[in-house]
């Protein structure tokens, strides 16, 4: 696979999920991030960012509820270099009934090779990196390179 390089703006494009063990807590760091974060374009899945909105005040675009399609809309913006960062507390010990949406959302977020926090532990890191409010080079795959090669 050939690669390329996509430029992540200084204001980043975030995109804000929660299961539904973990939405106080995503709430929470939020509210205690909510001045950075509020440089940033926010979205997130229905339910969480309709939350993240109500509780922090933060201006946050929500899609549909992940179960009805939310974790594949955000996937989508992935895929199409709409989306920078993902902080997704995701709930490992309870099982939910769009897994397999769950997983395509982590899987293009290692393909497309953005930042992906999946707990409090890693936002933290992420959130006091210089990758959060700087300009930064990424490496994505040469999507045309790879469709050249698939239809010789």
């Amino acid at each position: 696979m050939l690669y390329t390089t996509r430029r992540l703006l200084a204001r980043k494009n975030i995109a804000l999920v929660a299961h539904d063990h973990l939405k106080e807590s995503l709430l929470n760091w939020c509210n205690k991030n909510r001045e950075i974060l509020s440089q940033h374009n926010l979205c997130g899945t229905g339910t969480t960012g309709t939350l993240i909105n109500k509780e922090t005040g933060l201006d946050i675009n929500p899609m549909l509820s992940g179960p009805m399609g939310g974790d594949q809309q955000i996937g989508a913006l992935i895929a199409e270099g709409k989306i920078d960062i993902l902080i997704f507390f995701w709930d490992p010990l309870n099982a939910v009934p769009h897994d397999p949406d769950v997983k395509a959302l982590l899987r293009l977020s290692t393909v497309w090779n953005i930042p992906v926090a999946t707990n409090q532990a890693t936002a933290n890191a992420l959130i006091q990196s210089a990758i959060f409010t700087q300009e930064v080079d990424i490496e994505i795959p040469d999507y045309q390179s790879y469709l050249a090669d698939r239809v010789k």
